[in-house]
């Protein structure tokens, strides 16, 4: 579930310099993962939506209230995905514990949503890289807006 042993390389920085370089990684409008999905939704006229709506369990980071669809992007060291994580040496079982629990609390927030009658859409930062993979990720959202 976390990447191959032998694929993880010795922390360049120290445990003060990486803990101080994770707390700057922040939640909402980073440029990697919202951000261009944001600029990609304006490019393919896909509208209607809202950023981080607080009456919405689990504040998505796209909302479209007249389809209720949740749009969340999850980012692959925080949400654990199986291709990218790749946990860091040094304090692994904080890691462990930490992503786990990001990985749950997503799963309740699916249930509840849906129970309330909203449609989910969690797309992986991964999916945001490249601009083939990009139009793909448009296109699952253009579809679930239907």
């Amino acid at each position: 579930m976390y990447g191959c042993a032998s694929n993880l390389r010795m922390d360049k920085l120290s445990r003060e310099g990486r803990s101080a370089l994770m707390a700057k990684v922040r939640s909402r409008g980073n440029r990697s993962t919202e951000v261009r999905l944001r600029l990609a939704l304006v490019r393919a006229r896909i509208s209607g939506w809202e950023l981080h709506p607080e009456s919405v369990p689990g504040r998505p980071d796209f909302w479209f209230a007249a389809q209720r669809l949740a749009l969340f992007v999850d980012g692959c060291f925080w949400h654990g995905c199986k291709d990218c994580l790749r946990l860091p040496r040094g304090n692994r079982q904080y890691w462990r514990t930490k992503i786990d629990g990001n990985v749950l609390r997503a799963r309740a927030i699916n249930r509840e949503l849906r129970r309330a009658g909203v449609r989910v859409v969690r797309v992986w930062e991964h999916e945001l890289k490249t601009s083939r993979s990009l139009d793909k990720t448009i296109n699952r959202v253009s579809d679930a807006l239907r």
